[in-house]
């Protein structure tokens, strides 16, 4: 049954070493080769994903940073343009008040002046009314008699002061 062929098992051996020393010299070492080149670009690949990661986490707080700038600065923005906005509302009312004094001073003045015109006219025609009046009651109401007896009252009182 079991059979023990020395020169099967000598056989078997060289043929072994010879496909050892083809395989070492034809396929070992382009397969050695080829496995160490795809574990330096694993390793190249790793080393420029861990460069990334770094150049990313850096990018990230430079944005955390220009985003907190630029909040920093619209929150700045946003008060100087409240201040500038209140100024100017004050400024627009003082101007607004200012102008109601001036236009209210100016109407006073008109007033006084229309008033003061208004008095001069109703004296004059007041007096031209009363001189009416005084000369139809005058010619109308006096005669002769009674214009004399006016005269020598006048002249009694003359004499008496």
């Amino acid at each position: 049954m079991l059979d023990i062929n020395p020169g099967l098992i000598i056989w078997t051996i060289i043929t072994f070493l010879l496909l050892l020393v083809v395989l070492s010299k034809f396929a070992w070492k382009p397969l050695l080769h080829a496995l160490q080149s795809r574990e330096q670009e694993i390793a190249d690949a790793l080393k420029q994903a861990e460069q990334a990661k770094k150049d990313t986490e850096r990018m990230i707080q430079e944005n955390k940073l220009a985003m907190a700038k630029a909040s920093s600065e619209t929150a700045r923005l946003i008060a100087e343009s409240r201040a500038v906005a209140e100024q100017l509302k004050s400024d627009i009312i003082a101007k607004a008040n200012e102008n109601a004094k001036r236009l209210l001073e100016h109407a006073k003045d008109e007033i006084v002046r229309e008033k003061e015109t208004a008095m001069t006219q109703l004296r004059n025609e007041v007096a031209d009314l009363s001189i009416s009046v005084a000369e139809k009651i005058l010619d109308e109401s006096l005669d002769s008699a009674k214009q004399k007896k006016i005269v020598d009252k006048v002249i009694q009182q003359m004499q008496n002061n």
